[in-house]
């Protein structure tokens, strides 16, 4: 076997997740994927990523480990799991991961080497290499599911997706009926595959890809400054920091505001946060030990 790929792995609770995550992007050129193991408990998740097996091998996996010991002086962490894998088994490894995921009444998330198991859902095709974001996790189902349920009831025009990641929240509901979606991201990366999951959607138009977050939308610097619908599928901290940029004013008067990415011990500092802002609460959603909820925004 000529080993081409090492596999780096960590199992964490959510909270730890994207920052773990952060650390393994800077060294692997495929992307990193979180997810929800089935036999896991609710509040872990496991975040793994391939670096390349070349010269520069062995000063890569001292870098993972090192800044991964830094982060471990702010919270506690497992030490990571490496395992080596050849071409044929690295592809193995990504496809055993993934499979169409049913979501609603009308979505299915899936992989693109593979066919839909039933043509009557609506395809959203996302590469598990490229970037976070595959419809594994049970937030961005939650999201999902609360975002089918507003395009059954007052289809929203314009999207704007906080912290679009893969694109798979901006994919889908540009395919649910969207004229126009904003995703931004700060990562450039996520920007790219997200533009690239896209391309593979066959939707290009109507929908936008840009590097920056609610400070950058506010400016006037995208497309869209508000928008009837809007997402942000991030962590707990990150929604409140958004919160306080002014992620509600993103909604246009009589809009929503979908958060998830909420642990149940987070989410009355979270509904507090965004009631202060003059957001009431709506439709909520709970799988496992996590939460989203629907936000309405008054009319003006």
């Amino acid at each position: 076997m000529r080993v081409r790929w090492l596999e780096v792995s960590l199992t964490v609770d959510g909270e730890l997740a994207e920052a773990v995550a952060d650390v393994l992007a800077r060294y692997a050129p495929r992307g990193v994927v979180i997810e929800h193991e089935a036999d896991a408990p609710p509040d872990a998740v496991r975040v793994f990523a391939y670096l390349p097996v070349d010269e520069q091998i062995e000063m890569r996996r001292r870098q993972v480990e090192e800044a991964l010991w830094y982060l471990g002086r702010i919270r506690p962490l497992p030490a990571p799991t490496f395992t080596p894998l050849d071409d044929r088994n690295w592809m193995e490894a990504w496809k055993e991961h993934f499979h169409p995921i049913p979501i609603g009444e009308r979505l299915i998330v899936l992989p693109p080497w593979l066919d839909s198991p039933d043509p009557e859902r609506i395809q959203v095709k996302i590469d598990p290499g490229m970037a976070f974001g595959t419809g594994t996790h049970p937030s961005t189902q939650l999201t999902l599911e609360l975002m089918e349920m507003c395009f059954n009831t007052r289809p929203p025009h314009e999207v704007i997706d906080v912290g679009c990641g893969s694109g798979i929240l901006s994919i889908a509901a540009r395919k649910l009926g969207a004229r126009r979606v904003l995703g931004v991201d700060v990562d450039a990366a996520a920007v790219m595959a997200a533009r690239h999951n896209a391309a593979a959607n066959g939707i290009e138009e109507g929908v936008t890809f840009e590097v920056g977050s609610v400070a950058e939308i506010r400016a006037g610097s995208f497309s869209l400054r508000q928008a009837p619908l809007v997402l942000a599928n991030i962590l707990a901290p990150v929604l409140l920091r958004l919160l306080e940029d002014g992620l509600g004013d993103l909604v246009a008067p009589g809009g929503g505001l979908i958060l998830s990415g909420i642990l149940q011990e987070q989410e009355e500092a979270l509904l507090a946060a965004a009631q202060t802002r003059g957001l009431a609460r709506g439709e909520q959603r709970r799988r496992e030990d996590w939460v989203a909820w629907l936000l309405h925004r008054p009319e003006a």
